[in-house]
C-alpha cells in the first residue's frame, strides 16, 4: 500500500514553505506525523510530489529517518511534464494542479493508493479504516470524510466540500466557499444554504486506484488543447474522481474518519499545530522523537 503526499505547493498565504516547517515537538515536518501512521498500517511505499528545487533535500531528509523497509521515491511537479506526443510551448509559472501532482506518480505506483495533502493532519483512525479498505476491496475507491462542523474555523468562513452520500456510497461533492457556524447550524454566506454540521466534509483524503492515471492524462490531453484552460485554470484531483463516478466508471465510498483533522494554511495556524503535535506526542500517542 502506497501514501502519496502533494508537497507542490508555494504557502503563498503561510509565509513560507509549510511543508517543510518545524512543527513537531523535536522538528518534525507535519507531513512525518502523516508518513508515521501509515506505517503503522503496514504502508510500505511512501511517494512524496514537490517542486524540483526540493528534491534532493528532501529524500535526504526522509530516507535518513524511514525505516530501511520503506519505499521512498520524491519527485518533481513540473511543467515540461506531459503525455507522450504533446507540446508546450507557453508560459505558465504555477503548476498543473492537485491532479497532474498525483499523475507524476504514475511510474513508481503499481496499486492502491491514499492521496493526502503534505500540509494537513488527517489522524491516525483514518489511516487505518483507509488501510482495511484496501484490504478488502479490489476496485472501489474511497473519501475519508469529516464531519463538518469540526473543520470549520473561529476565525473566519472557510471553504469546504460537503459530501452528498447514499448510504457509504458517495454520489457528489459540492464546494461551498463561505462556510461558517451560527449557532446550531453551518450556513454557507455565498449561497444562503443551511447544514446541520453533521454532514462529511472533503478534507482531500482519498483511496485511488492506478486507472486514475489514464483518467488524468486523456483529461490533460484536452486541457492543454484550451487557451483558456491553460491561462486561468487546473486540473484537480477530486473533480477527476467525481467524473469518473458519475460516468459510472467506478464506485467511491464515503468513509467517515473517526478523527480530528487540523491544517496551516495562514501564519497564524502554527501555534495551534504544534500545540496539538505536543499534546498528542506527550500522550504517548507518538514518540518523542518520532523516528529512533
Amino acid at each position: 500500500m502506497t501514501l502519496l503526499l502533494m508537497a507542490a505547493g508555494s504557502g503563498s498565504r503561510y509565509g513560507k514553505l509549510k511543508q517543510f516547517d518545524d512543527l513537531g515537538p523535536n522538528g518534525e515536518f507535519l507531513m512525518e506525523f502523516a508518513i508515521f501512521d501509515a506505517i503503522q498500517n503496514n504502508f510500505d511505499q511512501i511517494v512524496v510530489i514537490t517542486k524540483k528545487e526540493n528534491v534532493s533535500f528532501l529524500e535526504e531528509h526522509l530516507s535518513a529517518r524511514l525505516p530501511k523497509k520503506i519505499q521512498l521515491n520524491v519527485l518533481a511537479q513540473e511543467l515540461t511534464d506531459l503525455p507522450d506526443g504533446v507540446t508546450f510551448t507557453g508560459e505558465r509559472k504555477k503548476p498543473w494542479g492537485t491532479a497532474h501532482a498525483v499523475w507524476t506518480a504514475r511510474n513508481v505506483i503499481n496499486g492502491p493508493f491514499v492521496v493526502i495533502n503534505a500540509d494537513d493532519f488527517y489522524g491516525q483512525a483514518a489511516y487505518r479504516k483507509a488501510a482495511e479498505f484496501m484490504s478488502s476491496n479490489t476496485d472501489a475507491y474511497a473519501l475519508l470524510g469529516y464531519t463538518l462542523k469540526d473543520t470549520l474555523s473561529e476565525h473566519g468562513s472557510v471553504s469546504r466540500g460537503v459530501c452528498e452520500v447514499d448510504g457509504d456510497n458517495l454520489k457528489s461533492v459540492q464546494e461551498r466557499l463561505k462556510l461558517v457556524q451560527k449557532e446550531d447550524k453551518v450556513i454557507d454566506e455565498d449561497t444562503q444554504l443551511e447544514f446541520t454540521g453533521d454532514e462529511q466534509a472533503s478534507m482531500n483524503f482519498w483511496v485511488c486506484r492506478p486507472s486514475i492515471f489514464d483518467k488524468i492524462e486523456s483529461e490533460f490531453r484536452l486541457f492543454l488543447k484550451d487557451e483558456d484552460r491553460i491561462a486561468n485554470s487546473e486540473l484537480y484531483i477530486p473533480l477527476m474522481i467525481q467524473e469518473m463516478l458519475q460516468a459510472n466508471e467506478i464506485e467511491v465510498k464515503c468513509i467517515p474518519s473517526g478523527g480530528d483533522w487540523f491544517g496551516v494554511t495562514y501564519a497564524s495556524d502554527k501555534e495551534k499545530a504544534m500545540y496539538s503535535l505536543k499534546e498528542k506526542s506527550d500522550l504517548g500517542k507518538y514518540p518523542a522523537p518520532i523516528w529512533n
